[in-house]
């Protein structure tokens, strides 16, 4: 048995492949959760029925008029769950609620012969509501003491000491905003019930086992009754990990309950008013530095916004109270966290689980206080970079910590930093009313879920006796290749063409009790159960091609599909024979493989421990072009260079950090989810519903020059063939793009200048930030010079 990271002679790792299913993607015949309908006969059609309030009671619920109209089958409601009426795992999910939280939520579904007879019948379904008052805002929710979950804080050392003392003080408060998923699949679960009575459910799910588990509470069944399978998704991000199990369950319930089967799938504005998105933020800091600009002490308290019910918000808190540091080393540390319970969508997992909002409130204090300690912001982030022997704020060791400053040299010097400000520079002095700036900020990201017992996961592979391979695994596809390196994975195992591998899709009934595809881990988790049935099984064979050979069994060697020896030129079989001869030798050729992350300990009691098996590191330099009229800005060029230890494909990981890049980017710059605050009759209603009001990045947002390095010799020990996560840490990457636009609006002003930016930063929000700039200039032209001084601020 090998080391977990060692690679074999002319391993299928490493090697840059296209996506298993891109040919199918770009041809349109890839089928999704809502394609499969088409395979069956009386397909029931479901469709919502949406309070129009933040707040109220349900005081009566008629669905008689509905049942009137044409193509109208069935109205589900509370009195229809044989079960537990609960679409979530801490039992604060009502899936038909008597009280609704939010304005869309569902508080009935109807079931059609088409979809529109049940658009029609959802319409007549007369409901009685009794308004009640509704909190909308964070503030609101702080303001009426309206929290939910714990609140967790992550402290070191004495950080009022350390303040009292510090060479210079500052504080502050930020606010940002969510995140839309926007997948392009919406939300779509398909049921039906087999002739034996098991109920089937292909899903758009993250987490095929936490579905099936649901389902199953809803119907009052058993795991073992519930079979979820997922074929692969048009996109996740975080919002398909916990959301989909109530529409899975609608649909089974529907299915089980008239004996067809029932289609779910929201259409856009219904999945945008019905899902969660990233959690919005308050932040408020103050931060402490020593006369060499050195971090001594920060405190701060963040609230988060759940949201009505707590679905993740709890662990997505930990997460970002466990990386407000990003990569920075900070001797006293004291962060508070909290989940403010408001009527708004339950907020969810989104790729990066709460780090992004940590390290935003980080990157904000370093952006502010840069011009403000007389240090370049570029000069400021590296100094304060983590060194070999230094720990996070919760005891973790920073392992590696060394490639952060390996990284950031080597980035600035691909960038041609120096030369570039140059340019800027005289760019800057030439244009009045047009800015440049670039900026370059770092990423350290941990790795692993937050809950230990996630860390873990299965695989069954079968080996054919023509040599062919069909693999299963707990994973899920959701468009980011973890199918594609569990086929490299699973052809380097085994010394075999990556050809001869195929993937079956995700089934709880072949690999059950599986993790989310979630938290960056689906290649380290499935990739080491996969990679561990691989061996089982090539270790038998070894056994049955040692007798042939008369050899040692550990000087049998498979690679490209052929079995020798050490040292035969002469001697060899096929892959094929050999599986072949093994058959008949009565060797098992199939295997279940598992695979738990070792090392990992997390008390959330007191957020102390190791959670992460290791940091993915990375440090990216964007410049802009802001429009002093306006504030519109361009992105000239981006520059990355990344830590994904030794890829197991190259190529999905390039395409990996470009799509996290520009999802980070659009979360930070663009996309601006509104909600109706008034005390109107709409009040608490989402405003952005679509893609014409929610701005999402396009290619006019891309970096018109983008260029992306993976970090060499950066072998990973104890993960699957030496690589690293690449789902989540990329997006952080985008926060230079943030910091570049506040300094070019910093450059409309005087300098030594701290400008607050709004977050997201849209063309508005940059243009009042120039606004600051420029006021400060007139404000500074008409002011006497004032005496110089050393007081901290």
């Amino acid at each position: 048995m090998t080391s977990l990271a060692d690679r074999p002679v002319n391993p299928v790792v490493g090697v840059p492949v296209a996506h298993e299913s891109a040919a199918l993607h770009v041809t349109g015949t890839a089928l999704y959760t809502d394609d499969l309908i088409v395979r069956h006969q009386d397909v029931l059609h479901a469709w919502p029925v949406q309070a129009p309030h933040a707040h109220a009671l349900v005081r009566d619920l008629r669905p008689a008029p509905a049942l009137a109209v044409p193509g109208v089958v069935r109205v589900l409601t509370a009195a229809d769950v044989p079960g537990v009426n609960d679409a979530g795992t801490k039992h604060d999910e009502p899936l038909f609620p008597s009280e609704v939280m939010f304005h869309g939520h569902a508080v009935c579904w109807v079931l059609g012969e088409t979809l529109e007879a049940a658009r029609l019948g959802a319409e007549a379904v007369e409901v009685d509501y009794e308004p009640l008052p509704s909190l909308v805002t964070v503030a609101e929710a702080v303001e009426a003491g309206s929290f939910q979950g714990g609140q967790p804080t992550v402290s070191r050392g004495d950080t009022a000491t350390a303040l009292a003392a510090a060479a210079h003080r500052f504080s502050g408060e930020l606010e940002f905003g969510g995140q839309e998923h926007f997948y392009l699949e919406t939300h779509a679960s398909f049921a039906y019930v087999d002739e034996g009575g098991q109920v089937l459910v292909h899903c758009s799910t993250q987490h095929p086992t936490e579905t099936q588990e649901i389902v199953a509470h809803v119907l009052g069944l058993h795991s073992h009754e519930v079979t979820v399978q997922c074929l692969r998704m048009g996109g996740g991000f975080g919002g398909k990990e916990m959301q989909p199990h109530g529409y899975a369950a609608v649909a089974a319930l529907g299915s089980v309950l008239t004996g067809r089967p029932v289609r779910l799938r929201l259409n856009r504005t219904q999945d945008i008013t019905l899902s969660g998105k990233r959690h919005p933020y308050h932040a408020r800091w103050e931060a402490g530095f020593d006369e060499g600009g050195r971090l001594q002490a920060l405190e701060a308290t963040v609230t988060s916004d759940g949201g009505w019910s707590l679905d993740l918000s709890e662990p997505v808190l930990q997460r970002t109270l466990c990386h407000i540091d990003n990569a920075y080393w900070i001797p006293h540390v004291q962060v508070h966290g909290r989940i403010a319970k408001t009527h708004k969508t339950s907020q969810t997992a989104f790729r990066g689980f709460g780090g992004p909002q940590g390290m935003l409130v980080i990157e904000e204090v370093m952006g502010r206080c840069a011009p403000l300690l007389g240090v370049d912001p570029t000069e400021l982030r590296h100094r304060n970079l983590y060194v070999p022997g230094q720990s996070t704020p919760y005891g973790q060791p920073v392992r590696h910590a060394e490639r952060l400053r390996t990284i950031w040299t080597q980035l600035l010097d691909r960038a041609e930093v120096e030369r570039r400000r140059e340019g800027i520079a005289a760019f800057n002095a030439a244009h009045p009313d047009t800015k440049r700036a670039l900026a370059v900020t770092p990423v350290k990201f941990g790795i692993s879920f937050n809950l230990t017992a996630f860390n873990q996961a299965g695989a069954l592979v079968h080996v054919y006796k023509d040599g062919s391979v069909l693999i299963n695994h707990g994973g899920t596809e959701m468009g980011q290749g973890l199918h594609t390196k569990m086929r490299q994975v699973a052809a380097t195992a085994l010394g075999v063409p990556l050809e001869t591998v195929r993937l079956a899709p995700t089934r709880t009934d072949k690999v059950p009790n599986t993790s989310a595809t979630a938290a960056s881990s689906g290649a380290d988790l499935n990739g080491g159960a996969v990679k561990n049935a691989c061996e089982q099984i090539r270790d038998r064979l070894a056994e049955v091609a040692a007798r042939k050979f008369d050899i040692h069994p550990d000087d049998v060697r498979f690679v490209d599909g052929t079995v020798t020896g050490i040292g035969f030129h002469d001697r060899q079989m096929s892959f094929a024979e050999l599986a072949h001869d093994a058959y008949f030798q009565r060797i098992s050729l199939w295997a279940a493989g598992y695979y738990r992350t070792a090392g990992l300990h997390w008390d959330s009691a007191r957020m102390q421990g190791e959670p992460f098996k290791y940091f993915s590191y990375g440090a990216s330099v964007s410049e802009v072009e802001v429009d002093g009229f306006t504030g519109a800005y361009r992105l000239l060029r981006t520059d990355i260079v990344h830590d994904v230890g030794d890829s197991l494909s190259p190529l999905i990981d390039v395409g990996q950090i470009e799509g996290g890049f520009v999802q980070g980017a659009g979360w930070l710059t663009l996309e601006d989810l509104r909600w109706d605050v008034s005390d109107g009759p709409h009040r608490g209603r989402l405003a952005t519903q679509a893609a014409s009001t929610y701005k999402l990045p396009s290619f006019s947002e891309m970096p018109e020059e983008f260029n992306v390095h993976l970090f060499e010799q950066a072998t990973e020990s104890g993960v699957v063939y030496g690589s690293k996560a690449v789902g989540e840490p990329p997006l952080m990457l985008a926060f230079s793009v943030r910091e570049a636009l506040r300094e070019a609006a910093a450059a409309f002003g005087p300098g030594g200048r701290s400008v607050g930016l709004a977050s997201p930063a849209t063309p508005e929000a940059v243009f009042w930030a120039v606004q600051e700039g420029r006021r400060a200039l007139t404000a500074d032209a008409e002011m006497p010079p004032a005496p110089a001084t050393t007081a901290a601020h």
